[in-house]
């Protein structure tokens, strides 16, 4: 499944999620791995979506 997001600060604020999911996960591997397994994947999902993402010329 696909979706569209925006948000204000544009590719700088999805950096920013991303490094927060990947935080979270470290902090929740001792207590429920599997969960801290599940935001990488998010956070990974999101990163190379990112990168998928066509640069602009200015």
């Amino acid at each position: 499944m696909a979706a569209y997001l925006r948000l204000p600060g544009g590719t700088d604020d999805i950096s920013e999620i991303v490094e927060a999911l990947l935080t979270a996960a470290d902090a929740k591997e001792p207590h429920a791995p599997e969960l801290a397994h599940r935001w990488r994947t998010l956070a990974n999902d999101a990163r190379d979506a990112l990168d998928r993402l066509p640069t602009t010329q200015h």
